[in-house]
């Protein structure tokens, strides 16, 4: 760190190793090691008494009646579409995972992107409000990069409307939303387990609810619709979680506080150092709610930064500091879903698909890693017109 020269122009790199962008927390096997033997005993690996055990415990954790264990987000958010029986358009913002669209396109639902709020990333009411037609039944709201979405607002539009109101959750483990855990707001939530989350079952998702009937029609869609009696009452899925993801989870879950505390803080030190640079944008958090940090998304304005955000990914990269630039392209941009964006404009999702930029972000990420990063990100300021013209063809 005491070579100035940026390795883009030809100093040595800050970090002699890459810095990645996730780097999950997982238990000793010590730990998990009896869990492990009774499955392989019992022979029990999926459908067994560690789902139900997770599925409990999240209940208690999210403060909802039901806490449904699903193979992945994605699977969860086709089956509650289809449980739901939706039809027609369903309102989501396109500043998001591609999952998000993917999800209603395979139950049959065509999505109608709308925009975002530039400072939050979250689909912005409005502009939600703005896009309700006759052939809409619902709204898809995410909690990006796990800032909570602005669930009161989302309501009053859905119940002024008569619109299902679901979350795509996929960061929200950790976050709260007015001191409460995100998931018993809206008619369901669905969370992800995957590894890049706080909460890790390996791969895997969680479909949260208070709805009875909702719950009941999942359940069964997890298992191909079949009820039991090998009668399907509609086409499901085999989206069963095994035995050891949710072993792992269970280990995984009495860490979650811990690492949402530690994401946060880490977090006010990021924001801290680099809110000095000029260029540099935060998401903001409204008062009363905590962002999980599943991701740390930056802001960059080229003609304060004096280096676009792309530039910047490429300088930090030289460093072996990785990055990611969510979400580029939106989805309504993407090949697959071109055919359904209807052309209304979404200036702030391109806005941000431009000049967003992810940092690394760990739940037990050392102040060395951090301060190393923002030292870095300075040290690119302060050369940015060498980097910019050695960039530039």
């Amino acid at each position: 760190m005491k070579n100035n020269l940026p390795a883009i122009l030809g100093g040595k790199p800050a970090f002699q190793e890459l810095v990645p962008m996730v780097r999950p927390v997982l238990p000793q096997f010590s730990v998990m090691a009896g869990g492990v033997e009774s499955i392989l005993t019992t022979g029990m690996v999926t459908k067994g008494p560690f789902m139900r055990e997770f599925e409990q415990a999240l209940s208690e954790h999210l403060c909802v009646k039901h806490a449904i264990a699903v193979s992945s987000c994605t699977s969860g958010m086709m089956l509650t579409h289809k449980a739901l029986e939706l039809s027609g358009d369903v309102i989501v913002p396109s500043f998001t995972f591609m999952a998000t669209a993917s999800a209603l396109v395979w139950a049959g639902l065509r999505p109608i992107f709308a925009d975002v709020d530039r400072a939050t990333n979250n689909l912005d009411p409005a502009a939600a409000e703005a896009a309700v037609t006759p052939q809409t039944t619902a709204i898809v709201a995410v909690h990006q990069f796990g800032n909570p979405a602005d669930i009161a607002a989302l309501e009053k539009i859905a119940d002024r409307h008569g619109l299902k109101l679901i979350f795509d959750a996929a960061h929200g483990f950790g976050a709260c939303y007015q001191g409460d855990p995100v998931g018993k707001q809206g008619l369901a939530q669905i969370f992800s387990l995957s590894p890049t989350k706080l909460l890790i079952t390996g791969e895997g998702g969680i479909v949260a609810t208070n709805d009875d009937a909702l719950a009941a029609k999942i359940r069964m869609g997890r298992e191909y619709g079949n009820d039991g009696n090998y009668d399907s009452a509609f086409a499901g899925l085999n989206a069963r979680m095994p035995e050891f993801n949710a072993l792992l989870g269970l280990h995984s879950l009495e860490n979650l506080e811990e690492a949402a505390i530690n994401r946060n803080e880490t977090v006010t030190l990021f924001q801290e150092f680099l809110g000095r640079l000029p260029g540099i944008g935060f998401q903001r958090v409204r008062p009363g709610d905590r962002h999980s940090y599943r991701e740390f998304s930056i802001t960059v304005e080229p003609g304060l930064f004096s280096l676009t955000r792309d530039e910047l990914a490429l300088a930090l990269a030289a460093e072996n500091v990785d990055t990611r630039k969510y979400y580029q392209p939106p989805i309504h941009k993407q090949t697959a879903y071109l055919s359904y964006y209807d052309g209304r404009p979404l200036p702030n999702t391109d806005w941000l698909s431009s000049h967003s930029l992810s940092l690394p972000m760990w739940s037990n990420m050392g102040t060395d890693v951090s301060m190393g990063i923002c030292e870095t990100i300075q040290r690119l300021h302060e050369s940015a017109p060498s980097i910019h013209k050695k960039l530039t063809p």
